[in-house]
């Protein structure tokens, strides 16, 4: 059975905050103290601009998870992105881009087109031109998830202060949506 997806907004992100973290604790296999001290984080994208998520339920319990919203200069992870990019390219790919902040669903159900639905509907109607998210700069399942949806390596080797690991920007072309 394919679980049910459930578009939320900032109501429901907030209430089900500790579920959310719990899905990225079990996806990336961190555990869930560590993923519930990100909690501010989360709570702290609830008031951005073009915010929206998508939940996978299986009855209550929540399975996968996708969120984003319409990124702005003076936001961090926005600003460090724009950082290292040229200025023509960051014009291309971060004006008025969605970003996709959270995508994860539960191991068990990896690989069984949970995540590509989560986030075709969350993109469905973002509204703008572009998406771009980061991933870890590595040739691992999620990297191949996103090539073969048609994003594209924008940024290779970004590294976050704090963050030992090397990243790579991805952008999408949504002009289709906008």
């Amino acid at each position: 059975m394919h679980p049910l997806l459930s578009r939320w907004d900032r109501v429901e992100l907030s209430a089900r905050a500790d579920d959310v973290l719990d899905v990225y604790a079990a996806a990336m296999d961190v555990p869930v103290a560590a993923a519930r001290a990100r909690k501010g984080i989360l709570l702290s994208h609830l008031d951005r601009r073009g915010l929206r998520g998508v939940a996978a339920l299986e009855g209550d319990l929540l399975v996968g998870i996708a969120y984003g919203y319409v990124g702005e200069p003076g936001q961090w992870w926005h600003d460090q992105v724009a950082g290292s990019m040229s200025r023509s390219m960051a014009r291309t790919w971060l004006a008025e881009a969605f970003e996709v902040c959270e995508l994860h669903v539960r191991p068990e159900l990896q690989g069984h087109g949970v995540g590509r639905d989560l986030l075709d509907t969350l993109l469905s109607d973002a509204g703008t031109r572009t998406a771009v998210l980061t991933t870890p700069d590595l040739e691992t399942r999620a990297r191949h998830f996103y090539r073969a949806g048609g994003w594209q390596d924008l940024v290779r080797g970004l590294r976050f202060p704090g963050d030992p690991r090397a990243f790579a920007v991805l952008g999408k072309e949504l002009a289709d949506r906008a």
